[in-house]
């Protein structure tokens, strides 16, 4: 904070809301929520008074500033947005009015967002390690470096005006992504259906397929073969690192109908990632978890990257996985009808320059995405920065 500025303690802005409201067992109310790392307070649910287990609670107002005495120390605090203005909280959400005389409630947001404030939060909390929680008097002793009003509100406008430019840059690196996304299912699309080759049902290219157990899988602590669920898969890609793990014995229970072996494809059946897949490489051991199972290429008919692609493209996907999936709650695939799907078989030959030339544009295409990684780190960092500038009356 600006050394120039005065220091006052948060108790001589904040007041603390006791405003609470009785709740009607057929009203509908907002529930609020408040996010980590400065990401915002936003609705949690809408329910019933019925259902709210408490015949009172505190009444928000927007532009109230509101805390989480959890998470304050996790930069869990923000104003109270226009949408959830009436919205109810528990007193696990401590809400203040402001000192508006004193202090710009949006001043305060802004603040509330920095590593500074967030340590201040943490040192105001106190506990066990797992009963940690913020201390109210400890909070509104906390002192904070406050400007005049009006160099408070000249900080907030240029603030929001370099968070502004911030998410311009967020929207057009989003709309990049969205391109180069439409551009490769623009690219299969076109490849697939210039293809003049034999139709045969998936099936006839199929070694096997293997569905997973359908049971919950027994997670170990401190287990060490993962067990792969749909939020594993990705189009084209594993990710095992966060995937859940079972010991070997689990492994060898869940893969007693065939262990994967190198070049399976493994499909998400199940859910909201339904259609999503990937191939099995040389370093990966894992068993299947629910809602996924396997499709192993038959190699004297079927290249697996081929196999792989094609059960990535639109012709797959948007043509016959879409509409299975469309309007049901919970989407699937049935085993019966994937066995079905219309599978283009050409020659190996022509199979072979179908992956090489798509193989270049996922190249080209992962050479852009890893660009943007870049971009997108530096606009994560860069509201960090310029709020640190702010408060230390450097913008």
């Amino acid at each position: 904070m600006n050394a120039t500025w005065p220091t006052i303690p948060l108790g001589d802005v904040l007041r603390r809301s006791e405003r609470t409201i009785p709740l009607d067992s057929e009203t509908t109310y907002k529930e609020v929520t408040v996010r980590m790392n400065g990401k915002g307070v936003v609705e949690r649910r809408q329910v019933k008074g019925i259902e709210i287990a408490a015949d009172r609670r505190y009444k928000a107002k927007s532009g109230q500033f509101i805390i989480s005495r959890i998470d304050a120390r996790n930069g869990a605090s923000g104003l109270v947005p226009d949408e959830l203005n009436g919205a109810v909280v528990t007193n696990d959400f401590p809400l203040f009015d402001v000192a508006e005389d004193r202090l710009d409630a949006a001043f305060l947001g802004w603040m509330s967002k920095t590593r500074s404030f967030i340590e201040l939060c943490k040192h105001a909390s106190e506990g066990t390690t797992n009963r940690v929680r913020l201390s109210e008097d400890r909070f509104k002793a906390l002192t904070i470096a406050l400007p005049p009003l009006d160099e408070q509100r000249r900080i907030v406008a240029r603030v929001e005006e370099l968070a502004a430019k911030v998410d311009e840059a967020r929207g057009l690196r989003s709309l990049t992504l969205d391109e180069l996304a439409a551009l490769r299912s623009t690219q299969s699309r076109r490849v697939f259906e210039s293809l003049q080759a034999a139709t045969v049902p998936l099936e006839m290219v199929c070694a096997a397929i293997i569905d997973n157990l359908h049971s919950n899988p027994i997670y170990a602590e401190g287990g060490t073969v993962p067990c792969i669920r749909s939020s594993d898969v990705g189009f084209g890609v594993l990710d095992l690192a966060n995937a859940r793990r079972t010991d070997e014995d689990e492994y060898r229970r869940r893969t007693v109908r065939g262990e994967l072996q190198v070049d399976d494809i493994v499909l998400v059946r199940e859910g909201g990632g339904t259609g999503k897949c990937a191939l099995v490489l040389p370093e990966h051991r894992f068993s299947l978890g629910q809602r996924v199972m396997m499709l192993r290429p038959d190699r004297d008919k079927v290249l697996p990257k081929f196999f792989l692609y094609q059960l990535l493209s639109p012709i797959i996907q948007e043509d016959h996985v879409q509409p299975l999936s469309k309007g049901s709650a919970s989407p699937h695939l049935n085993i019966g009808s994937l066995r079905q799907f219309p599978f283009l078989l050409p020659s190996v030959g022509e199979q072979a320059q179908i992956v090489e030339s798509l193989d270049a544009l996922q190249a080209k295409l992962d050479v852009v995405k890893a660009l943007q990684a870049e971009t997108a780190a530096e606009l994560d960092a860069m509201l960090p920065a310029i709020l640190d500038k702010a408060f230390k009356g450097e913008l």
